[in-house]
């Protein structure tokens, strides 16, 4: 195995990809197709291996060789990384071998981690020959969410996470919800079923069947996830029995007063007012 490149001598936007392997042994088979196969230029690499940090240019070359006694014409195309060949069609004579050079860029926005693609070639008669690509991209970890569009219904909550960061997230949410009169909701930490890609939106719905009928609460929601990640939202929303109101409009105008009454009164002895005396 070569030493490793030294980072000193690498070009800032352009990096020519180096084997990371050295086979001895006749391009991986499933890189041949009938008479000709496609491979890494040089060395007997099995597959393509490149690193780079975001906004990077990546360089390579593939071989196609012809074995046949016919010309050969391909097309060539790149899958699941951003690479674009210098060639997306050509003709190789007989007994010819053919370089294409190729670029990756690694996008501005992306996450560090692993990216897994292949370089494509199809002839005429539909047979496929493939070179694994691998990539990865450089690049501080940063783990960070936000909580938005949280919204009260008649029995649920519901709210959207969005991964800010450039780590894949696995939350962790918290509920809590205090009426007039104390706390009526109170959901210990839990962790939920979802993978948060960076860069990522998802809606969610957190149920609440045993809503007040008579309250007016705060809702506050508390998102954690590995790394640091950690934000939160809250919302008000008021219950009326509404079926009731019709005719006792005023007796539930007055219900609400009290409990208000009471919650500031509840307020003014927790800190010790003098004047917290409910009349």
């Amino acid at each position: 195995m070569p030493p490793a490149p030294s980072p000193s001598r690498m070009p800032l936007l352009v990096t020519l990809l180096l084997p990371l392997t050295l086979l001895t042994a006749a391009p991986p088979a499933r890189a041949q197709s009938g008479g000709w196969s496609l491979a890494p230029l040089g060395g007997g690499r099995p597959a393509f291996y490149a690193e780079g940090a975001p906004g990077a240019v990546l360089q390579d070359t593939v071989a196609v060789t012809n074995r046949g006694r016919t010309p050969l014409t391909v097309r060539l195309r790149g899958t699941g990384v951003p690479a674009i060949l210098a060639r997306a069609a050509l003709t190789v004579p007989a007994r010819t071998r053919a370089d294409v050079p190729f670029t990756v860029t690694v996008p501005r926005g992306a996450a560090p981690g692993e990216r897994s693609g292949a370089i494509v070639a199809r002839d005429a008669h539909g047979r496929t020959a493939t070179v694994p690509l691998r990539l990865r991209v450089g690049g501080p970890a940063l783990a960070a969410l936000t909580v938005e569009h949280l919204a009260v219904h008649a029995d649920r909550i519901t709210y959207e996470l969005v991964n800010r960061g450039t780590t894949v997230l696995v939350p962790t949410l918290a509920v809590r919800a205090d009426g007039l009169l104390g706390p009526v909701l109170d959901r210990a930490p839990r962790t939920l079923p979802v993978r948060l890609a960076p860069g990522a939106r998802r809606a969610f719905s957190e149920p609440w069947p045993g809503r007040p009928a008579l309250d007016e609460v705060r809702v506050r929601l508390t998102v954690t996830a590995p790394g640091g990640a950690h934000d939160t939202a809250s919302t008000s929303a008021t219950y009326v029995p509404w079926g009731a109101v019709a005719g006792t409009a005023g007796g539930v105008a007055a219900a609400m007063a009290v409990l208000r009454r009471r919650r500031r009164g509840a307020r003014r002895r927790t800190t010790g007012d003098p004047t917290g005396a409910v009349s």
